[in-house]
């Protein structure tokens, strides 16, 4: 039996438990079915909160097929808000993930800041990008994103013969102006689009600055709401200080049998 909460940060869902007590390990095929719209919970993703000896906890993020995978930005907000949901409270929390560690805070307006992993590389072919902002993203500059098929041209990509084996997310982003974008995302692991993407929008954030050198504030369009995504930019491969903002929101709890 496994108690679990549900929580979404822009339409991105995710189903979350507590395992530091129990310490349990779930099979692929079981996280899978957690995951599955039609004979399970139905989620993009399943996170287990960790117990820690030097961070406030740790965070293990698993993908909808059931397989670990890499960070996932709106996954650890959602993460955060959860912890303290149920009752660890901090003014800021620490914490450890697949990539590395990170600090967040909640605003006094309820959104969560994610401090994301810094950026130090960016490859360009043509106008496209590749980058890593904890998980690999590919960037197609897109002028209509709201008519393109996302699925269809997204798995073209995440399948050819360059990332069929690792699998990258594909982001087609149009910019609205200098500083908002519209991002659209298909996810490897989900293999759908999803109605937001926490490192693709980040990713997509810093290609696409205001700003060629210092601050920046980029606001984020998806299907399933509002995000912001701030960093310095030190150079066109260089980005530091990189904090993902948006809501994380609790949908419902419950047990399901495993």
């Amino acid at each position: 039996m496994l108690q679990f909460s549900k929580y979404q940060g822009t339409g991105n869902d995710f189903v979350i438990t507590d395992n530091r007590a129990t310490k349990t390990t779930y099979t692929t095929q079981q996280i899978a079915h957690i995951c599955h719209r039609k004979t399970g919970i139905g989620a993009d993703g399943f996170i287990t909160l960790e117990q820690h000896t030097t961070y406030d906890f740790e965070m293990k993020y698993y993908n909808a097929d059931g397989n670990e995978s890499t960070m996932c930005g709106n996954g650890g907000r959602c993460l955060v808000q959860f912890a303290y949901d149920i009752g660890i409270k901090k003014e800021t929390y620490n914490f450890i993930a697949i990539d590395g560690s990170h600090t967040a805070t909640i605003a006094d307006n309820g959104w969560v800041h994610l401090q994301m992993t810094p950026v130090h590389t960016v490859t360009t072919i043509g106008q496209h990008y590749i980058l890593n902002t904890g998980s690999p993203h590919y960037i197609v500059p897109d002028n209509d994103v709201e008519h393109t098929n996302v699925t269809v041209a997204g798995k073209q990509i995440r399948y050819n013969a360059t990332f069929a084996e690792q699998g990258i997310n594909v982001n087609f982003v149009q910019l609205l102006n200098s500083d908002s974008i519209f991002v659209r995302t298909y996810e490897r692991g989900v293999e759908d689009e999803t109605l937001s993407c926490g490192t693709g929008v980040t990713a997509a954030a810093l290609v696409h600055a205001h700003n060629d050198r210092g601050f920046n504030v980029i606001n984020i369009k998806t299907l399933g709401g509002k995000l912001r995504v701030e960093f310095d930019k030190l150079d066109d491969q260089t980005y530091e200080n990189i904090w993902l903002c948006g809501p994380a929101t609790k949908v419902y709890g419950g047990i399901i049998n495993l």
